[in-house]
């Protein structure tokens, strides 16, 4: 396994936010956390990425201990994840270049493997041509493939993903969905992606976690988890 999530908790102001998670998560899984907003779904996928720190439990990645009982041990930027986020979060005075080449120059990467790395993953997203151009001159799905290469040029082991198709209209986002799973499997990355669409979820994973209220409701294959969601909406009608 590449993540190990144990009995993990979180809340905010006295009030459960993530009850007692734990799941598990093998190399080179598509996993789809799938629930509606205010169930936690960001939250758990931001405790992950190390931008918040439960209050129990334990999280490890590729073997090591990130955080455990409230105690960072691995900073985010050492985890060895990328993340695109639900607003992309695009710095919108640099270029596409710089966008992608300043996570490198932090990480103090090497010109000539700063430029290799952003043409490949370039290419990958079939963005050569818009190096030099600024997000705001970009449309939505090219921002979104930008935000995707930023995450991908830093050659994580695991790519977190926040809604990011949600503003997308349903022909760009149908279009997107296939363009992720051409990269995770050219890359054979891990995954892990947070959405409330099923059919976004349907389409994506090879395993889903069903949250709410802060917890796990089922996981399962596409199949067991569509049975299960079809069982629920018969009893409630």
């Amino acid at each position: 396994m590449i993540v190990k999530i144990d009995n993990v908790s979180k809340s905010y102001n006295k009030t459960s936010i993530i009850n007692s998670i734990s799941l598990t998560i093998d190399k080179g899984e598509r996993v789809v956390i799938l629930g509606p907003s205010g169930c936690g779904k960001t939250t758990f996928l931001r405790m992950v990425a190390g931008f918040i720190h439960p209050d129990k439990g334990r999280i490890a990645i590729d073997g090591f201990t990130v955080v455990n009982n409230g105690k960072c041990l691995i900073e985010p930027e050492n985890r060895q994840v990328g993340m695109v986020f639900q607003d992309l979060a695009l710095w919108p005075h640099m270029n596409v270049y710089e966008n992608l080449a300043f996570g490198l120059k932090a990480k103090k990467v090497p010109k000539i493997e700063r430029e290799k790395r952003i043409g490949t993953i370039l290419e990958k997203v079939q963005m050569v041509h818009f190096k030099n151009t600024f997000p705001g001159n970009l449309s939505g799905g090219q921002q979104q493939r930008i935000a995707l290469a930023r995450a991908l040029v830093m050659q994580p082991k695991i790519l977190l993903m926040d809604e990011p198709l949600s503003n997308l209209d349903i022909d760009l986002n149908l279009l997107l969905r296939k363009e992720i799973l051409r990269l995770q499997e050219e890359l054979a990355i891990t995954m892990l992606y947070v959405t409330h669409d099923r059919d976004e979820a349907f389409s994506l994973a090879t395993r889903i976690v069903v949250m709410g209220g802060g917890e796990i409701q089922k996981t399962g294959t596409v199949k067991e988890v569509s049975e299960y969601l079809s069982k629920l909406s018969r009893e409630c009608s």
